[in-house]
C-alpha cells in the first residue's frame, strides 16, 4: 500500500511539474511576443506584454488609417523619424492623452514643445536625443539611426527597437537606400525590418529589395506607399523583387489594420 501511494506521489509531482513548465512557456511567449499592427504610410503601433510603442503616429487625415485618434487610448513611447506632417502626425495630441514619452532629435522635440507639447513629455525633460549608442527605456532599448531624407528640425531618423523579450525591429524611417544599412543589421540582428518602398520621398521597390541584402532581416513589411498619387499604390513590386533578390526574408504585406505576430521562434 505505501509503495502505491509514493508512486502516486510521484505520478502527482510530475504531473504538476510538467504543468508548471508549460504554463511557464505559454507566459513566455506571450510576453516575449510582439504583435505589430500598421496603420497606413509609415504609421505603427507594437505590442509586446504591457508596453506599447507608436511610430509616426499620422491619424487625423491619413487616408487610410483605419482608426481615429480616441481609438488610441494607452501608448507607453511615441517614436518620431522627422517632421513631415505625415510622420510627426498627432503626435502631440495622443502624448498628452495617453502621457506617452516621446522621443525624437533634439531640434525637433523643441519644435514639439513649441507647438505646445509639455517638456516632461519629451525624453530627457524635452531635450530628446539624437544619432548614437542605444538606450535603455522602462526595458526597452532603443537604437537611433540615420536615414538618408530631409526634416526642417534636425535630421530625420531610424530606429533599431530591441524588446525585453529579445526581438529586435528596425523602423527605417523615410530613407533612401545606404551602405551602412550593412552595419546595422551586422550590429544589430534584425529580426523585423519595417521598410519604405513608395519611391519619390524614399526607396522604391527596387531599392528596398536591395536593402534587404543589408540588412538581412528575417522578416520585412512594406510601410509608405498606397497615401498619395506620387507612391506607389500597393507593395506588389516590393513583394515579387524581394523574393527574387532576398528570397531567405519572409515579406508580409500589411493592409491598414492589420497585425503580425513576431513569435520567439522568429527570433534571429
Amino acid at each position: 500500500m505505501k509503495r502505491i501511494v509514493s508512486r502516486f506521489g510521484i505520478i502527482i509531482a510530475l504531473v504538476l511539474l510538467v504543468s508548471t513548465t508549460a504554463y511557464a512557456e505559454l507566459g513566455s511567449d506571450q510576453t516575449n511576443k510582439v504583435t505589430v499592427t500598421f496603420l497606413g504610410q509609415s504609421a505603427f503601433k507594437l505590442t509586446s506584454g504591457t508596453k506599447t510603442v507608436l511610430i509616426d503616429p499620422w491619424i487625423t487625415g491619413n487616408p487610410v488609417c483605419p482608426i481615429t485618434v480616441e481609438d488610441i487610448t494607452e501608448a507607453d513611447l511615441i517614436l518620431v523619424t522627422h517632421d513631415h506632417f505625415d510622420h510627426l502626425g498627432d503626435t502631440i495630441a495622443i502624448s498628452k492623452a495617453t502621457g506617452a514619452m516621446v522621443v525624437a532629435v533634439y531640434e525637433t522635440a523643441a519644435k514639439l514643445i513649441a507647438d505646445g507639447l509639455p517638456p516632461d513629455h519629451i525624453l530627457f525633460g524635452g531635450f530628446g536625443r539624437d544619432i548614437g549608442g542605444p538606450i535603455d527605456i522602462d526595458g526597452l532599448t532603443l537604437i537611433m539611426t540615420p536615414a538618408v531624407h530631409s526634416s526642417e528640425s534636425g535630421v530625420p531618423v531610424g530606429y533599431i527597437i530591441k524588446f525585453a523579450g529579445g526581438a529586435t525591429i528596425y523602423h527605417a524611417g523615410d530613407t533612401a537606400i545606404f551602405s551602412d544599412m550593412h552595419l546595422w543589421g551586422r550590429l544589430y540582428p534584425i529580426d523585423l525590418a519595417l521598410l519604405p518602398i513608395g519611391g519619390g520621398f524614399t526607396m522604391d521597390a527596387l531599392q528596398a529589395a536591395q536593402s534587404l541584402k543589408l540588412l538581412t532581416p528575417t522578416k520585412a513589411i512594406p510601410m509608405h506607399y498606397g497615401t498619395f498619387p506620387m507612391l506607389a499604390p500597393n507593395a506588389d513590386e516590393f513583394v515579387r523583387l524581394a523574393n527574387k533578390i532576398a528570397p531567405n526574408v519572409g515579406v508580409t504585406a500589411l493592409k491598414p489594420g492589420e497585425s503580425y505576430v513576431l513569435k520567439p521562434s522568429d527570433v534571429q
